[in-house]
Formats: C-alpha cells, sequence, structure tokens
C-alpha cells in the first residue's frame, strides 16, 4: 500500500505534466494553421495587386498572370495539405486531453461536478461537432479559394491559349473549379475520418 500510493502521485504527476504539453500542442497546431491561412491569402491578394497594375501591357499580363497564377495555386495545395494535417493533429490531441481529463475525474466523487467532460457529439462546452464540420475548417476555406484560382487559371488557358470563346473557357473553368473543390472536400474527409472514424 505504502508502494502504490507513491506511484499514483508520480502517476498524476506525469499525467498531469502530459496534459500542459498536449495543450501547448493543441494551441501551436492553431497558430500555425492561422498563419499558413494568412500567407496564401497574403500571397494571393498580393499577385491579383501586380497583375492589376499590369492591365495596361497585354505582354506583362500574360507573363504575370501564368507566372503568378500557377505559383499561387501550388502553394494553396500546399498549405491545404498542411491544414488537414493540424486538423488531424488537434483532433488527436484533444481525443487523448479528452482521456486524461476522464482519469482526473475518476480520482474523487467531486471530480464530475468540478471538471466538465466534452463530448463532440453532443457539444457539452459549446461546439457541437456534425459529420459536416469539416466544411467549415481552414483547410476547407483554403481549398474553396484555391479552387476558384485553379478554375479561373484554366479559363484563361483556354482563351488566351486556345482561343476559344468565353463561355467555353468560363464553362471549363467552373468544371475544373468545381472537380478541384470535390477533390479538396474528400481528401480532407478521409484524412479526418481515418483519424476519427467515430
Amino acid at each position: 500500500m505504502a508502494d502504490a500510493e507513491p506511484n499514483l502521485a508520480a502517476l498524476n504527476s506525469a499525467v498531469g505534466t502530459e496534459l500542459v504539453v498536449l495543450q501547448s500542442v493543441a494551441s501551436s497546431t492553431i497558430a500555425e494553421a492561422g498563419t499558413r491561412s494568412t500567407i496564401y491569402l497574403s500571397t494571393l491578394a498580393s499577385g491579383l495587386v501586380a497583375i492589376g497594375f499590369a492591365g495596361r501591357s497585354p505582354a506583362l499580363l500574360a507573363t504575370l498572370t501564368f507566372t503568378v497564377f500557377p505559383t499561387v495555386f501550388m502553394l494553396g495545395w500546399f498549405t491545404v495539405v498542411r491544414l488537414v494535417d493540424t486538423s488531424v493533429e488537434n483532433i488527436t490531441v484533444r481525443r487523448r486531453m479528452v482521456r486524461i481529463r476522464e482519469h482526473f475525474v475518476s480520482l474523487h466523487p467531486s471530480g464530475p461536478d468540478l471538471i466538465s467532460l466534452d463530448n463532440p457529439r453532443t457539444g457539452e462546452l459549446g461546439v457541437r461537432y456534425l459529420r459536416s464540420s469539416f466544411l467549415f475548417t481552414m483547410a476547407s476555406m483554403v481549398g474553396a479559394v484555391n479552387s476558384v484560382l485553379g478554375g479561373a487559371l484554366v479559363a484563361l488557358l483556354v482563351i488566351f491559349g486556345g482561343g476559344a470563346p468565353p463561355f467555353l473557357a468560363q464553362t471549363s473553368g467552373v468544371i475544373v473549379g468545381l472537380t478541384l473543390l470535390t477533390a479538396t472536400l474528400t481528401y480532407e474527409r478521409r484524412r479526418i475520418r481515418s483519424a476519427y472514424p467515430d
């Protein structure tokens, strides 16, 4: 019995430290996601401003458009992949924190009254997570903007490269944009479901 008490104290100390570490990781992933989203949107905005200033020179406009848009589009894909990574990491960290809090709740009869456990389905802490919640993540936001950019780039390629009429170019851009958006959301959903199947 004397050995059990120190072991329990050591376990509780280690678990408390782990909870603090996990909270730090969760904060870091959220901060990284915000920073990456800002970098992408700032790069896109700067590129559009630069293209706008080049509007008087068709040669310069074409050069900038077909240099800046593909570069920003690739940056968008890299950003989406990393944002999905941070979402998965955040889900994993959150689940581990819930397990630790469940341990703390079980230590004393007053635990359930003092420590509220979050249930992602019922939203006890104010947020109700549904199967469609992934549509409102930063990865989905950047993916939607990047899909519009990809569709616009294809439309411009069809007009300037193929000499197609505007309606055909716009239709091609819409189809490509919707395809890109579907692919992005499918990728995100699969990654999140693999980490959080229930």
